[in-house]
Order: C-alpha cells, then sequence, then structure tokens
C-alpha cells in the first residue's frame, strides 16, 4: 500500500524498519524518540520541519516498493 500524506509516521517505520533511514534524513533523530511519532501523520511532519511532503512520500514509496 503506497504511503500519503495522512498515514502514521510510526505506522511507516513499523511496517518497513527500512524506511527509518528516510525518515531520519527529513525529520532527525529526535524523531524516533518523540511521542507525536504514533499519532502524527507524515503530512504534519512534513509541515513542522518545512518539508515537501510529496517529495518525502515519493522517496518512501520508492524504498518500499523496491
Amino acid at each position: 500500500m503506497p504511503y500519503d500524506k495522512t498515514t502514521n509516521i510510526g505506522e511507516v517505520v513499523k511496517g518497513h524498519p527500512e524506511a527509518a533511514k528516510v525518515i531520519e534524513k527529513y525529520f532527525g533523530k529526535g524523531c524516533f524518540t518523540c511521542p507525536g511519532m504514533k499519532t502524527e501523520s507524515l503530512g504534519f511532519g512534513a509541515m513542522m520541519h518545512n518539508i515537501d511532503v510529496n517529495v518525502l512520500i515519493k522517496e518512501l514509496n520508492e524504498l518500499v516498493s523496491a
């Protein structure tokens, strides 16, 4: 299932542990200790880190489909 801006950040890492390196690239290591990881979406995280959510989602989807 492809990811979109509503996908939960924690679900991404839980479902595809290799995606952690992409999450860390865009959000930093602090993301993994943040309680929001379990409740926040990729779209919200991208907004909070001033990142283009479409770039993040494209990279995640390419990683997990490879």
